[in-house]
């Protein structure tokens, strides 16, 4: 028998019922009728929480002095996550580029940079269409490792609950380095009760069935014990969401995308709903509008936050705005994500905002996914395209935008 895990301050957190999942829940595996489906729940209701409430606090604590303007916080990494990159090894090799990076910020503002890797659970992904035609072949689109695999078969394609078994276990391989790294630089630096900055998780707490199952309480208090700091996508944000709903049960930290088609009266309902106490720390709100619309679409959302009370951190996630295509792949031009980035930062500043720092989707090795920098041309493209999904800035690039951040 799989025992309970003794977290937080020795109490034991327990695993009760598994979440009602009320409310719709757009862009959710079709696997309810698999025969691994049930045992597959069962499984993640079973096992140890990924995070602590420890954590959660001194997460939180630290997000409040980002919130406040006495700090940054860079939150990157891949697009999707891959089952085969959650060895120690590929781990440090990302957590080097996200420290790397967030140094160069610190130094730039003079204030400490909290790390935040979309990492340790980003499995999944929301996807525009459900299927896609290859090489004459119409198959379901790929979602993420949590749900099925990336080859063009109709096999690999298949919806698997499975897979969420396996993602916990992936998570929980990495959330064990973020843990010790963390241990390491608490041990250096003697701040472990002060801003700590990290490596934390995050991701898209898009698949219902598996964050629900992996919800915890401990000494009364709810938590989802999957990651650090879950956030909801741009489609899944929708105030009467099953998302939407889960998350605003939970004590961790939450972000919310907000994208082109976000409106100020939605967007004060959802946040009343996660942050209902107006705590500073709780809620962080990632902008994601496109270089051309950032300027005219935000202000209105910032005052909407402010004439409500939440003392929230802004983040910038200047990418997903400015996807083109070209030499048949999906693509962005890092001159779009400059803009856009330091678009953002002007608003927040003219708003008196805070301009919180950014949200990235960056690769640990040099890539040739988005245009700008080295990757001159569209023929570059293909040189290094390993992403499997979205394309992701490589180290270089993305130093270049922070440098154009911090300048702004």
């Amino acid at each position: 028998m799989r025992r309970r895990p003794v977290i937080g301050d020795g109490t034991r957190a327990t695993p009760g019922p598994p979440w009602p999942a009320s409310g719709p829940a757009a862009q959710q595996p079709e696997w309810a009728t698999h025969p691994a489906y049930e045992s597959s729940c069962a499984a993640l209701v079973s096992s140890p929480a990924l995070v602590t409430p420890g954590e959660l606090t001194r997460l939180r604590r630290t997000l409040a002095v980002v919130a406040g303007g006495g700090a940054a916080m860079l939150q990157l990494g891949d697009c999707a996550e891959s089952f085969e990159e959650s060895d120690a090894d590929q781990v440090r090799a990302k957590t080097a580029v996200l420290h790397a990076l967030a140094d160069e910020v610190a130094n730039g503002i003079g204030r400490p940079v909290l790390r935040v890797g979309r990492i340790g659970g980003q499995f999944a992904k929301p996807r525009s269409r459900p299927l896609e035609e290859i090489d004459g072949t119409l198959l379901p689109v790929f979602r993420g490792h949590m749900v099925n695999g990336e080859a063009a078969t109709s096999e690999a394609r298949a919806h698997d609950p499975r897979r969420m078994v396996r993602a916990y276990e992936a998570s929980a391989q990495v959330l064990r380095v973020l843990a010790r790294e963390r241990g390491q630089r608490a041990q250096r630096t003697q701040r472990a009760q002060g801003f700590d900055v990290g490596p934390w998780a995050s991701h898209d707490a898009l698949v219902v069935d598996y964050e629900a199952r992996l919800v915890r309480s401990e000494a009364g208090q709810r938590f989802l014990g999957s990651t650090h700091l879950p956030w909801l996508g741009d489609r899944t944000r929708a105030p009467g969401s099953a998302h939407v709903r889960l998350l605003s049960t939970v004590a961790n930290p939450v972000a919310l995308k907000l994208g082109p088609s976000t409106e100020p009266a939605e967007l004060r309902e959802v946040c009343a709903l996660l942050d209902p106490e107006r705590d500073p720390g709780r809620l962080t709100l990632i902008v994601r509008m496109g270089a051309e619309r950032v300027a005219g679409l935000l202000p209105p959302l910032v005052a909407a936050v402010q004439d409500a009370g939440h003392r929230v951190v802004w983040l910038s996630d200047p990418m997903h705005g400015n996807t083109v295509r070209a030499a048949g792949v999906k693509t962005r031009h890092l001159d779009d994500i400059v803009d856009e980035a330091t678009r953002c930062k002007r608003v927040l500043e003219q708003a008196k905002e805070h301009p919180g720092g950014l949200h990235l989707e960056v690769a640990a090795s040099d890539v040739t996914e988005c245009l700008g920098g080295k990757v001159d041309g569209v023929d570059r493209l293909a040189e290094r395209y390993t992403t499997l999904c979205d394309p992701r800035l490589n180290p270089d690039q993305a130093a270049e935008l922070m440098r154009a951040w911090i300048q702004a």
